[in-house]
């Protein structure tokens, strides 16, 4: 940062010496090289600062102020044009997973009504069937109708999984309770969800919450060798909480953030928080379990 102020502050003097486009570009490019080393715009507003404030100590030309804010524009220009591309690409993130979350409702509602009125017409005519067949084939029959009643089952349940419809008609708690029970029942591990969402979350947030606790939930499968879950939401003005905690054997989020292990679970979920504004905080270590501290701005 010392390097960069002094090239900063030489540029800076050049150009309230002579102007012109050459030296707008040379603040331009010492804006990419800031911003490729990681500089945010607070220290940029800092260095800019602290060259103004030195270069007035030696100087009283009328308008160096104007000037030295012309040449200050032209460097944050790399900041600016990447904070507007963020934010598109946030923006056009958005109404993709919005535009998946719908593709999938209605997928999950034909497969779910669709599929059922087409097993329900095939009991009805292996009922028929059996009214002339001799007991053996009845039998026979009756075991196929197990069969299809399993498939009836398993479809229900994907539906479910691809979108539980007490999602869209009763909000997230009452979804994350039965996707709570569901995945107790499957890992024999205990999971607790507490607290009240009122009023309810945009419809948005609230998959984006259900998607989340879902990683969340696969990622305490597959890696925290955990006896038990507990889940904690609740919502203050402006803002959604989500606690996450499992008491397995932790890890070192230090050596995560470095790619040391398996990381798409908690990418994914960052991902899906960022998109909606949204923060991820962490806090584990070996053998002292994980807890996720989840925070969404929400509208009034």
């Amino acid at each position: 940062m010392e390097g960069l102020q002094g090239e900063y502050e030489r540029a800076l003097r050049s150009y309230l010496r002579q102007g012109g486009e050459s030296s707008l570009k040379q603040a331009y490019e010492l804006g990419r090289r800031a911003l490729s080393g990681g500089q945010g715009i607070l220290d940029m507003i800092a260095l800019h600062q602290q060259s103004v404030e030195k270069i007035l100590g030696d100087t009283q030309q009328i308008g160096v102020l104007h000037q030295a804010g012309d040449f200050f524009v032209e460097l944050m220009s790399p900041f600016e044009m990447t904070h507007r591309a963020f934010g598109e690409a946030n923006d056009t993130l958005r109404r993709l997973n919005e535009s998946l979350e719908s593709e999938t409702r209605r997928i999950a509602r034909a497969l779910h009504d669709e599929s059922g009125q087409l097993l329900a017409a095939v009991h009805i005519q292996l009922r028929q069937m059996a009214r002339g067949l001799s007991p053996g084939a009845q039998f026979n029959l009756t075991e196929i109708e197990t069969l299809l009643e399993q498939v009836e089952q398993q479809l229900r349940n994907f539906s479910h999984e691809l979108r539980p419809t007490v999602l869209d008609d009763y909000g997230l708690v009452p979804a994350l309770q039965t996707l709570a029970e569901k995945f107790s029942k499957r890992f024999d591990l205990p999971v607790n969800v507490d607290g009240k969402v009122n009023p309810r979350l945009t419809r948005s947030v609230e998959a984006a919450m259900y998607r989340v606790t879902q990683e969340a939930l696969n990622n305490v499968a597959r890696h925290a060798k955990a006896s038990r879950v507990s889940i904690r939401l609740w919502r203050i003005p402006g803002e959604f909480h989500c606690c996450i905690r499992d008491d397995g054997v932790g890890f070192d989020p230090a050596a995560v953030a470095k790619g040391s292990r398996n990381t798409l679970g908690l990418l994914g979920i960052r991902e899906r928080l960022t998109v909606l504004g949204g923060t991820l905080e962490i806090e584990s270590a070996p053998q002292q379990g994980t807890e996720l501290r989840i925070f969404v701005p929400v509208e009034a």
